[in-house]
C-alpha cells in the first residue's frame, strides 16, 4: 500500500524517502466489503480517501428510490462527499463499495496541516482538485451538448475496464438512463 501511495503521489511530485514516511504517518488503512457504505447521506464526512483496491460509487437516491451516480473511484483515485468534507458539514451523498475495497484514509485536519507544511503536498492536492474540476465540467457539458450514445461511447472508451466490474444498471444510472436505454446502446 505505501509503495502504491508513494507512486501515486510522484506521478506530479517527487518525495524523499522521509518526506514521504512524514506523509504516510498522516493516513490510516480502511477495509470495506462490497455493499457497504463508505458515506451515507447525513453522515459527518471529515475524511478523502485514496482508493487502493476495490471500485465505488458516488450517488443520491430521490424520493422514489432512484439513483443518480456522480462518479466512481478506482484504483489510484481519490473519493469523498467533497463539499461535506471542505465545508466540515454532512454529507449530502453516499458513498458505496461496488467491491471488496481497502482505502487510505486522510483527515481533514492532517490533509491541512500537511498542505500547511509541505509545499509538495499542497501542490499535489491543487494538481488533483484541477483535474477534477475539470472532469466534472466535461461530465456536466456531456449532458447539455450530448446524446446518450455519444456519452456512452466517451465513457466506454474512458474506461473499458469500469463495463466489465460492474451491472449495466449502474453504468444506466451513471448515464442517466434506464437499463433498457443502455441495453439497446451496447447491442
Amino acid at each position: 500500500m505505501r509503495t502504491q501511495l508513494r507512486i501515486h503521489l510522484e506521478e506530479i511530485t517527487e518525495l524523499t524517502d522521509d518526506e514521504f514516511t512524514y506523509i504516510f504517518s498522516h493516513f490510516s488503512i480502511k477495509k470495506l466489503k462490497k455493499h457497504q457504505f463508505l458515506i451515507q447521506e447525513d453522515d459527518e464526512v471529515s475524511h478523502t480517501y485514496w482508493v487502493k483496491k476495490g471500485l465505488l460509487k458516488a450517488y443520491i437516491t430521490d424520493k422514489k428510490g432512484k439513483d443518480y451516480i456522480l462518479n466512481f473511484a478506482m484504483e489510484n483515485w481519490w473519493i469523498s462527499d467533497f463539499q461535506a468534507y471542505f465545508t466540515q458539514t454532512k454529507a449530502t451523498l453516499n458513498v458505496s463499495c461496488l467491491e471488496e475495497t481497502e482505502l487510505l484514509c486522510l483527515s481533514f485536519e492532517n490533509r491541512e496541516k500537511l498542505c500547511a507544511e509541505m509545499h509538495k503536498m499542497e501542490h499535489f492536492f491543487r494538481k488533483k482538485a484541477n483535474s477534477g474540476f475539470v472532469s466534472l465540467q466535461k461530465r456536466m457539458l456531456s449532458f447539455l451538448t450530448q446524446n446518450t450514445k455519444e456519452r456512452y461511447d466517451i465513457l466506454l472508451k474512458q474506461y473499458p475496464q469500469l463495463f466489465q466490474r460492474v451491472p449495466k444498471t449502474i453504468i444506466a444510472a451513471y448515464l442517466g438512463v434506464s437499463r433498457e436505454t443502455l441495453s439497446r446502446l451496447s447491442s
